[in-house]
């Protein structure tokens, strides 16, 4: 028999009762998530991310008035965090942040300053002060959102020999090369004014990424051109109901590794929306799915890919699904798990 308990985190604002990056069971064969508790105590750890060898985690980190990025080695028997060090600067702390496979380089995109900073790390996956610093410029035609930069997203290619930074603010996805943690800008794709893009992830052909946009409730399809790090928008389609009229704000998007389905989180419609892939990487809607609470921020696909768990930011829980692999569609097995002020879910690689 195969394996069957795998092990969680889900990072957190600590403005409430939360107390830090919490971890999990998910067990497989009982189809629950069980075992919650308190992994490592710190301010505000609302993106994770765990390195491909599941010895370290980074998440972001805010430290009285300055922010950044905390590094974590992760005990192989317990899943227990025993954190290395943490680089900090002025300002508010970021609200992403991503490493490449071999451990080299660590990213972050920072909301409130519109920052990426690149980080090399140590061999014992600590970090190194920011070798790279990029400010972004502009604004979008919301005023209230778009008044300057507002970058929600900065993860590497799937070649890795790119750093993607996508921009809320002024509505660009920007690819930059990195050298040694240098960053340089290399092309600035502009997509829909006032759409507001999020998050961004890629398709495991390569050749196409999917971006959510957190104003305007869509996904962007994209053409990727690996060779130049390249973008092209080919089409936007809505992640709610077109009659839909209450507050909605995009959040996470995550696709199977087959590439066959998309899933984007809706904050207001508070659901996951199922999208099926086409070989020309274009979206058609299958379903929409409650996510049995409030302001569903994050959601992550299990090692199996036969469970999806998504965290209420709101409501401070997390939710289980069964995943059919051959339609994409979602059934509920648990609601209701407590986590408060849930963010970001990440599992230990399989």
């Amino acid at each position: 028999m195969g394996k069957t308990k795998w092990t969680g985190y889900a990072g957190t604002y600590t403005k409430g009762a939360s107390e830090g990056i919490y971890t999990f069971t998910l067990n497989t064969e009982k189809k629950q998530i069980e075992d919650v508790k308190v992994a490592a105590r710190l301010d505000n750890p609302t993106y994770l991310n765990i390195t491909a060898d599941n010895r370290n985690l980074y998440a972001v980190v805010k430290e009285g008035t300055q922010g950044g990025v905390a590094a974590f080695s992760i005990d192989a028997e317990t899943g227990a965090l025993t954190e290395l060090n943490r680089q900090l600067s002025g300002g508010a702390s970021p609200c992403h942040v991503s490493v490449d496979s071999a451990k080299k380089t660590v990213v972050s995109a920072n909301y409130h300053n519109g920052t990426v900073n690149a980080y090399l790390t140590n061999e014992d996956g600590s970090l190194q002060p920011a070798a790279s610093v990029i400010e972004h410029t502009g604004s979008g035609p919301n005023p209230e959102r778009q008044e300057k930069p507002h970058v929600h997203f900065a993860g590497f290619t799937p070649d890795e020999k790119y750093v993607v930074a996508v921009d809320l603010g002024n509505d660009t996805i920007t690819t930059y090369a990195h050298d040694g943690g240098k960053l340089t800008e290399k092309a600035v794709l502009s997509v829909r004014p006032g759409s507001g893009p999020r998050h961004l992830a890629f398709h495991p052909d390569r050749k196409f990424a999917y971006c959510m946009t957190e104003l305007s409730n869509e996904v962007i399809v994209l053409e990727f051109d690996e060779a130049s790090g390249t973008f092209k928008d080919v089409q936007y389609i809505k992640t709610i109901p077109e009659d839909f009229t209450e507050n909605s704000q995009g959040s996470a998007i995550h696709l199977s590794s087959d590439g066959r389905f998309v899933y984007a989180g809706n904050r207001g419609h508070d659901s996951i929306a199922v999208f099926a892939a086409g070989p020309d990487g274009k979206l058609s809607l299958v379903e929409y799915t409650s996510t049995e609470g409030s302001w569903p921020r994050d959601f992550v696909l299990d090692p199996t890919e036969k469970f999806i768990v998504a965290a209420n930011q709101e409501s401070g829980t997390l939710v289980l699904y069964a995943r059919d692999p051959e339609t994409g569609i979602l059934t509920l097995l648990q609601k209701d798990v407590p986590v408060p002020e849930a963010v970001c879910v990440k599992f230990l690689h399989g």
